[in-house]
């Protein structure tokens, strides 16, 4: 991945008859049993739906050395 960061915008506790096919294209997988065979793991049976989106690193301004000696 790149630089940057991953911003949690809510996190929803669901059941399993809440994940749809609707809900699992929405979230990238090509249906129900993909987006399950990635996300479930081991005995739980706590489901969680984690709305996030990416932050894109902040450019680094590049200060001309004329600017940079008016400032000193």
């Amino acid at each position: 991945m790149e630089e940057g960061q991953i911003e949690v915008d809510s996190i929803q506790p669901i059941s399993f008859a809440d994940i749809t096919p609707d809900l699992a294209r929405e979230s990238g997988f090509n249906g129900v049993i993909d987006l399950l065979k990635t996300a479930k793991h081991g005995k739980g049976d706590n489901v969680y739906l984690v709305r996030f989106h990416y932050v894109p690193p902040r450019r680094k301004r590049v200060v001309s050395r004329a600017k940079a000696s008016q400032r000193e």
